[in-house]
């Protein structure tokens, strides 16, 4: 079964760090494009960031771009969302998508507070 799970969220204060993960099971991973999006109470769903199935190709939303850094292990078969310099703004329940097979995850919290 297709299955996406995502972890590492959590509270950071402003100009913290935090990685996320996705573990990926039950497709072809490395042939898909991946991605993050993220959601805010009240908020459309944003595109964060994707990353090509070999992963040289990447691309940011431009509120993200110099602060978050997408990769992906094929072997592992997992994404990871490399975040830094974070702003209260990046206050969201961020989740890992396959578009090509319409799959998400369940999302983990990504709260920034001071």
């Amino acid at each position: 079964q297709v299955q996406l799970v995502e972890s590492g969220g959590g509270l950071v204060q402003p100009g913290g760090s935090l990685r996320l993960s996705c573990a990926a099971s039950g497709f072809t991973f490395r042939v898909t494009v991946m991605s993050w999006y993220r959601q805010a109470p009240g908020k459309e769903r944003e595109l964060v960031a994707s990353i090509s199935s070999g992963g040289a190709g990447t691309n940011y939303a431009d509120s993200v771009k110099g602060r978050f850094t997408i990769s992906r292990d094929n072997a592992k078969k997992t994404i990871s969302l490399q975040m830094t310099s974070l702003k209260p703004e990046d206050t969201a329940a961020y989740y890992c998508n396959a578009p090509q097979i319409n799959a998400w995850g369940q999302g983990t919290q990504v709260t920034v507070s001071s």
